[in-house]
């Protein structure tokens, strides 16, 4: 009763005469419950000094210890059409087996006889790489040839130069003898004449005289004709030379010049003959890439692009498939204050989802609360949520994980560091403060000093 009534009721009637007004305020009342106060007081304050366990803990889920034991998808490396699926959902695959067959889709390449046809235009382009190796030589022949009977020319025509240069040294010396005959001649017609003119000799003398001065004066200029002449085909010896050197080496330079077009077009039709050879091993690689096969053995999850004449591009997935044959681990996150705390090697208590704290007998693997893991690579970069991510693998010495437990599935997982009593652990709650800084080797090291 409130008593807030302007005419109270228990000013008018006795509540002493009611059973509940004397079970609620009888003395003994305020005894026992003063007495439960002080017992509850007393535990709590023991409990503030009873040890408490500092931890970390995280949210994460079960992946795979190294990255090729991961769930994956099967994509395609070119463009096509689905034309048969030859496995369903939840079948097991070994590697090398078709998982399903497409067709080509780009126009380019919708030849069936494309690799064959390839191979001709490589094949005709090989035969041409000989035919201009066949030009080559014949060209290299012809210069050798050219260069051969340059040599023989120049020799010939050099042995005529000895020749016209002996020659005009031979008819050099007759004109310096028909000088000399012409001289003698001279001073016997003079000598004739005197005589003539002091009545020693007859006319007819003087006569001959003179016939045989004009004769000699005849071979002098003759003799003077064959000089010139001599010295003229040295000339043209000389003229010869220079002609035959360069008739020769424009022929030359022709065939050197073809056999150079040769070789470019040899050394063309060679990279069109690599060229046709790489396409042609593109085309059987992309035929051979008709088949979709399995990496490895493992199971067919989901198939992302479904039906028959479903088209897609090249790098889009189509099937995904979990390995086979995994190491199981945890991918957990923790916050970048509690980061210091964790380290390699460090034990680590993981519940799984579907598997309780609370065990419940007569389930398989589910006689643990919770199962033991060492952390095995710490992330050095954070995540898009905002922690590290830590890798935890199983804990030898430990119980066994949950065989059915699955990839993809949630885990918690408690970093167990340092004993503090309850007291501080609240005070260190409530003011926000990280936990006591924790080394494993040093827990490890006093551990055994208090041991001894």
């Amino acid at each position: 009763m409130l008593n807030i009534s302007k005419k109270p009721l228990s000013k008018k009637v006795s509540l002493e005469a009611f059973d509940a007004f004397k079970k609620a305020f009888r003395p003994k009342y305020y005894k026992y419950f003063n007495r439960f106060l002080g017992v509850f007081a007393l535990l709590l304050f023991i409990t503030l000094f009873l040890p408490w366990t500092q931890n970390v803990t995280g949210n994460g889920y079960v992946t795979t210890l190294t990255p090729d034991q991961r769930p994956q998808t099967i994509q395609s490396p070119i463009p096509g059409r689905i034309e048969n699926w030859h496995v369903k959902e939840g079948d097991f695959v070994k590697k090398g087996d078709t998982i399903l067959y497409i067709s080509e889709i780009k126009t380019e390449y919708q030849d069936p006889k494309l690799v064959e046809r390839t191979n001709q235009q490589k094949d005709a382009k090989s035969r041409s790489v000989v035919s201009y190796q066949e030009k080559i030589k014949a060209l290299e022949n012809q210069v050798s040839a050219l260069i051969n009977e340059r040599r023989l020319k120049l020799s010939q025509t050099k042995n005529k130069l000895k020749q016209s240069r002996l020659k005009v040294k031979s008819d050099s010396i007759d004109l310096q003898a028909a000088k000399t005959n012409l001289e003698i001649a001279q001073r016997q017609y003079d000598r004739t004449v005197t005589l003539q003119n002091e009545g020693l000799k007859a006319v007819t003398d003087v006569e001959t005289k003179r016939l045989k001065l004009q004769e000699t004066q005849a071979k002098l200029i003759s003799q003077e004709n064959k000089f010139l002449a001599s010295q003229n085909n040295e000339v043209n010896a000389r003229l010869e030379i220079n002609r035959i050197n360069a008739e020769y080496s424009n022929k030359i330079a022709k065939s050197k010049s073809d056999r150079f077009t040769a070789e470019s077009g040899q050394f063309e039709a060679e990279a069109q003959v690599s060229k046709l050879e790489n396409q042609s091993s593109n085309y059987k690689i992309r035929n051979a890439l008709y088949y979709i096969t399995a990496p490895q053995n493992g199971y067919i999850n989901k198939a992302i692009k479904a039906g028959i004449g479903e088209t897609f591009k090249e790098g889009e997935q189509l099937v995904g498939i979990m390995p086979a044959n995994y190491d199981l681990a945890v991918e957990t996150f923790v916050a970048p204050i509690d980061l210091p705390l964790i380290h390699l090697g460090e034990t680590v208590r993981i519940q799984f989802d579907g598997w309780p704290a609370i065990f419940f007998s007569g389930w398989p693997n589910a006689s643990f609360g919770t199962y033991g893991g060492k952390v095995v690579a710490v992330e050095r970069f954070i995540s898009d949520n905002g922690k590290f991510r830590v890798l935890i693998a199983p804990d030898g010495e430990e119980n066994t994980w949950p065989e059915n437990i699955r990839v993809g599935s949630g885990a918690f997982t408690i970093a167990l560091l340092e004993d503090v009593p309850i007291w501080y652990e609240l005070w260190r709650q409530l003011n926000g403060f990280p936990p006591n800084y924790y080394n494993p080797q040093n827990n490890e090291t006093e551990g055994k000093e208090k041991k001894k």
